[in-house]
């Protein structure tokens, strides 16, 4: 049977990518590790300082957004954040080859996929156990983290 231009792709469209519980597909990964090459992703979410930006953003080639979202923490804006992540999810659903990072691609990048997997339709204990298994073991690495992913249900839901 031959697919058709509307059928999903087999496999990752990005090297390191994880498919979500929905079937769209996201790579995390941590900005300090040589890029995994492969094609370019068709966007990105990028989370850290002023600081990570600089040093990593001439390197993007790609549309992409950034979060001010300090290491170990949680995001200096929330709704923005909430924004920012839905848009992703929404890219992915649509066949966006996509990617989530920041400085290590553990915590603050876990915390993004666990979101990514609530909007797929995980409950929030769920995703944060999904993301160990298929991102990173140490995924979400904080206790305000996980109470992010836990509350973003209700974040998700903001204009």
């Amino acid at each position: 049977m031959n697919a058709s231009p509307n059928d999903p792709p087999s496999g990752p469209p990005l090297p390191g990518a994880i498919r979500l519980p929905d079937g769209c597909w996201v790579r995390g990964r941590g900005l300090r590790r040589p890029s995994p090459g492969g094609p370019a992703p068709d966007a990105g979410l990028y989370l850290g300082s002023r600081r990570l930006r600089r040093r990593h953003d001439d390197g993007l080639r790609w549309p992409r957004e950034w979060l001010d979202w300090p290491d170990f923490l949680l995001p200096r804006d929330p709704a923005e954040a909430v924004r920012h992540i839905r848009a992703l999810h929404d890219q992915a659903r649509a066949g966006a080859a996509v990617e989530v990072a920041c400085g290590g691609g553990v915590g603050r990048t876990g915390t993004v996929i666990a979101c990514l997997a609530v909007l797929s339709g995980l409950n929030p204990a769920d995703a944060v156990t999904w993301t160990r298994e298929h991102h990173h073991p140490r995924a979400i690495e904080t206790p305000w983290q996980r109470r992010w992913v836990h509350r973003f249900p209700h974040r998700h839901a903001m204009p």
